[in-house]
């Protein structure tokens, strides 16, 4: 990666998350994790793989 002052610049900005940032991000991350399952899964039982279906509820249950 290149270190220019831009560079630099850029990823000091990306770096100065505060608590309270960094509590949302956390949430809002989870929130998309939790999001994409729910597609998979739906994606799995209209395809009648169940094999996958107990894999991701078994991921799912790992989340909460």
């Amino acid at each position: 990666m290149e270190t220019t002052p831009k560079v630099i610049k850029k990823m000091s900005i990306l770096n100065t998350n505060t608590p309270k940032s960094s509590v949302k991000l956390n949430e809002v991350h989870k929130a998309n994790i939790e999001r994409k399952l729910a597609h998979r899964l739906e994606v799995a039982r209209n395809k009648g793989n169940e094999n996958l279906v107990k894999t991701l509820e078994a991921e799912k249950q790992l989340l909460n």
